[in-house]
């Protein structure tokens, strides 16, 4: 079902290890921005179980991570990813 300017299509990706028990992944809620594109729906809020540590060995604060975190998932093919699953729906 196609979404709407008031009800866009939203969603959730996990990206995570792929081993039989994956430690390690990210989270991060989309929504459609416009026909076709799909954006982030909240930079700062990718959940994770990752511990980013600055060059001097401190744990970063959240704030800090979040810049590291959207980069790191600015180079994943992930809206390839969501619409490749919604075109299999």
């Amino acid at each position: 079902m196609r979404g709407s300017p008031r009800d866009p299509l939203c969603g959730q990706t996990l990206w995570c290890e792929s081993s039989p028990q994956p430690e390690a992944g990210l989270l991060w809620d989309w929504v459609e921005i416009n026909e076709g594109i799909v954006a982030m729906a909240d930079p700062m809020g990718v959940l994770t179980n990752l511990r980013l540590v600055s060059d001097e060995g401190a744990v970063m604060t959240s704030n800090e991570a979040a810049l590291h975190l959207n980069g790191l998932i600015h180079q994943l093919p992930w809206q390839d990813e969501v619409w490749r699953s919604l075109r299999q729906a």
